[in-house]
């Protein structure tokens, strides 16, 4: 058995401290089910948590498999080492007062390196964090209450935030859980080493992951991989999209949070569905437990109301997920079982004239939720149980799991309110292998979420490239310079040259040709200054606009005509996930429009077109309304060479964007760019 597989399923554990907490983790581990040894440790408590303790770990029986820390800091890092040389498992590490406190403890850092030496070879959890409570073995070292219950099969959750995980226990959807982890600072044992022991372990179906920043990006990169090998799905739930999130993740656990978009995109890139929150978090995880993920956001809706049909068409195409409408062979079946008054479409709404006939529900179901959807839905919430018996509902629960047999379509239970599925209810569901949905806007996002699996085609051997920490200043480069670097790795420019002053920029556009366009030097923002004008045709136009402008030297270029479309291309160094790169509405309406995709270095050709393709704006690409199309391939080049001078220069890159990248039906060109960069 692995460390960490000894760790998580212990055969003896011992609990250091003897305060409050530590009696916490004595009877929670009891009250979970755990049947092994438990040996607290106190130098003058004879009993802690109602067991009898040690005064010291030389006195144990035996070598614990897993230990709970509760003692200060300092004296933490002395209880790690001698717990180490006696050869135990691993240990979790409660007090804080490390890394996560820097900007409060100036030995924080030090400190925390110091309990990393102590502990060797042993795993530690941690520090600042609750630990752990596996419910599969019984086994909390937790000095908290928790909601779990003993199950035999189950997702994993691992979070960075304890009373997250504490909340998040206290679920009643009927999610199945099987073990969680507070992974606190991380300071020896990373999100990513846990994940791949839960995932090992063939009791957990899927992982899910509440994420504040991921500070090992090869770690990470190595889950997702094992993930894929094993076909086990995981689901994130990162923060950090706001300011004060990002400031809130780097004092709480002293870990790297970087940009929303990086994340977003090294999830995706990685095959782990994001949700956005915590009850979408729940609803997908059931899925994945279940189905282990679906092949595809089509779906299928049926409820006996038009009202919830209508809810189920409008939330869905928020959500992301399709309703393919009804073929041939659906409609004869349906008619046959709901006869010649009821509208058949898809979501479908059954009326209620074959409600209290189970026969009718499941030819129903049986004739809508047909093989090739990724999931067939029943809209049905549960009266309350304090008022009302309802056995004619569990004929549509029979109904379902019929269907399911039947079809062999992946079935959900979905409620228009959360607690439209009582826990029981959503218990038996999943007894019967139907994915118990509470809520429709939360069930109708994890759907969504829930098609992102591993294996389908995203995974890859590539690691990110990662950003290398230069030795100087960086400085933004004049667009002249940008231009000829971009120009020496394949980016198509426009012919330009320099002038210092306005008589000298008119000779200049003179050589190059009429039109061009006059810019001034040395201002990032162009256009709000002024420092733009496009389509001069004369040497005294030029002369005249160069005496307007608020610079003191010129760039003169060809003036670029036949536009097809505006695009802005760049690459943001994101020391959290690498280097980003971001395809978009260029333009001045960039930042109005917003209208973006980004994806990491390296991407592929694929990865590109795919972003491309994905933007609103995409058909001002492809054609629109009958105007030309733009050249995919030469925007698709751009990008490519763009990846080729990161990773040149990923030890000086800071910041690389053409906007204007001006796409025609031939070329593309870069019309303005910006680089800030380490000479």
């Amino acid at each position: 058995m692995s460390p960490l597989g000894r760790f998580f399923s212990p055969k003896a554990v011992t609990v250091i401290g003897g305060g409050t907490w530590c009696e916490a983790v004595v009877r929670q581990c009891r009250a979970t089910g755990f049947t092994g040894a438990i040996w607290p440790v106190h130098p003058k408590k004879s009993e802690v948590g109602g067991v009898p303790a040690y005064p010291d770990l030389a006195s144990l029986p035996d070598v614990p498999d897993a230990a709970f820390i509760g003692v200060n800091r300092e004296l933490t890092v002395i209880m790690a080492r001698e717990l180490s040389t006696m050869g135990c498992g691993g240990a979790v590490c409660f007090a804080a007062g490390f890394s996560e406190a820097v900007s409060e403890l100036v030995d924080g850092d030090a400190l925390q390196a110091q309990l990393v030496e102590a502990a060797g070879k042993m795993r530690v959890l941690g520090p600042n964090c609750y630990g752990m409570v596996n419910a599969l073995d019984g086994v909390a070292l937790w000095p908290d209450r928790h909601g779990m219950s003993r199950v035999e099969t189950g997702v994993a959750v691992i979070g960075q935030s304890s009373n997250v995980l504490i909340n998040l226990t206290m679920q009643r959807r009927g999610l199945p859980l099987a073990t969680v982890v507070a992974a606190g600072n991380q300071a020896q044992t990373s999100m990513s080493d846990l994940g791949i022991a839960l995932l090992e372990d063939p009791r957990i179906t899927a992982l899910g992951l509440h994420i504040e920043g991921i500070s090992d990006l090869p770690a990470f990169e190595a889950l997702a991989g094992r993930a894929a090998e094993l076909g086990k799905p995981i689901v994130a739930l990162r923060v950090g999209a706001s300011e004060q999130a990002q400031a809130a993740a780097v004092s709480h656990t002293a870990s790297l949070t970087g940009s929303d978009a990086g994340a977003r995109a090294l999830l995706r890139r990685l095959d782990i569905a994001q949700v956005d929150t915590p009850t979408e978090l729940i609803e997908t995880l059931k899925i994945l437990h279940v189905t282990g993920g679906l092949r595809s956001a089509r779906i299928a809706s049926a409820s006996c109301s038009g009202g919830e049909a209508s809810l189920m068409a409008d939330m869905g195409e928020i959500a992301g997920v399709t309703y393919p409408a009804l073929t041939d062979t659906q409609k004869t079946g349906l008619r046959a079982a709901l006869g010649p008054k009821v509208a058949l479409a898809n979501p479908l709404d059954y009326n209620t004239y074959i409600w209290g006939d189970e026969d009718a529900l499941t030819a129903t179901f049986t004739a809508l939720c047909t093989a090739e959807l990724g999931l067939g839905c029943v809209v049905v919430d549960y009266p309350r149980d304090d008022c009302f018996e309802a056995p004619d509902y569990d004929q549509v629960l029979r109904a379902v799991a019929e269907t399911r047999e039947v079809t062999g379509t992946p079935m959900a239970l979905v409620s228009l309110l959360s607690e439209g599925l009582p826990e029981p209810v959503a218990m038996k569901a999943l007894e019967m292998g139907i994915v118990p949905l509470c809520g429709m806007g939360d069930a109708l996002r994890a759907i969504r979420a829930a098609v992102t699996v591993p294996g389908r085609g995203n995974a890859r051997a590539d690691p990110v490239t990662l950003p290398v920490n230069g030795r100087g200043a960086a400085r933004v480069f004049s667009e002249a310079e940008a231009k000829a670097l971009l120009q020496g790795f394949g980016v198509r420019v426009p012919g330009s040259g320099r002038a210092g002053e306005a008589g000298e920029a008119a000779e200049t556009a003179t050589r190059i040709g009429f039109p061009v366009v006059l810019k001034g030097e040395g201002i990032a923002h162009k256009t709000e200054a002024g420092a733009v004008v496009l389509n001069l045709s004369s040497a005294q136009a030029v002369t005249e606009a160069a005496a307007k402008m608020p610079a003191e030297s010129f760039l003169v270029e060809e003036m670029i005509t036949g536009t097809v479309a505006e695009l802005i291309i760049g690459v943001t160094r994101d020391q959290a996930h690498g280097f980003v790169l971001t395809l978009g509405l260029g333009g001045i309406l960039t930042e109005l429009i917003r209208d973006t995709a980004s994806v990491l270095i390296p991407a592929t050709r694929a990865d590109i077109s795919a972003a491309l393709h994905g933007l609103r704006t995409a058909p001002l690409l492809t054609g629109y309304r009958g105007r030309p199309a733009a050249d995919i391939d030469a925007v698709i080049d751009t990008a490519m060479a763009l990846q080729a001078l990161v990773r040149d220069h990923a030890d000086a890159l800071y910041e690389i964007e053409i906007n204007p990248l001006i796409c025609r039906a031939t070329d593309a060109v870069a019309a303005d760019a910006l680089i800030r960069m380490e000479e």
